[in-house]
């Protein structure tokens, strides 16, 4: 259950994603951990790569205690629109769910972002005319 405290400012604990290897950073980094997601955006000049980069990111600064994913998939959306690409919709049944989440936890515990970044220009390349 989300507290009222919990819906203002940055998360005021540690938290731990369900089923992921990787644990965001300490609630006393968060200021300055998305200082740099945001110097990281502002200096990155290709669209598709400020996407992959500001979603992976946000989500593995994780400064909210609810909706992480959510704000990770619309900075994403907002950075590929900047660049004219068109709006990416991560598909929710269980099979793409589940390749989106590995994707993330691998790029998050290993170090290697190659494969989320390989996910996401799966997902923009899907022709929702004939997916739906």
């Amino acid at each position: 259950m989300i507290r009222a405290s919990d819906l203002v400012g940055f998360r005021n604990h540690q938290v731990f994603i369900r089923g992921a290897a990787h644990v965001p950073p300490p609630q006393d980094a968060l200021v300055n951990t998305m200082e740099m997601l945001f110097n990281c955006l502002k200096n990155e000049t290709e669209a598709s790569v400020r996407a992959v980069l500001g979603h992976f990111i946000f989500v593995y600064i994780h400064p909210y205690m609810d909706g992480n994913g959510r704000i990770g998939r619309f900075i994403m959306n907002t950075m590929l629109a900047s660049g004219g690409y068109r709006w990416t919709v991560i598909r929710s049944d269980k099979t793409r769910r589940d390749g989106y989440m590995k994707a993330l936890d691998i790029a998050s515990s290993q170090h290697d972002i190659s494969a989320f970044a390989e996910f996401i220009v799966k997902e923009m390349a899907v022709d929702w005319e004939s997916a739906g």
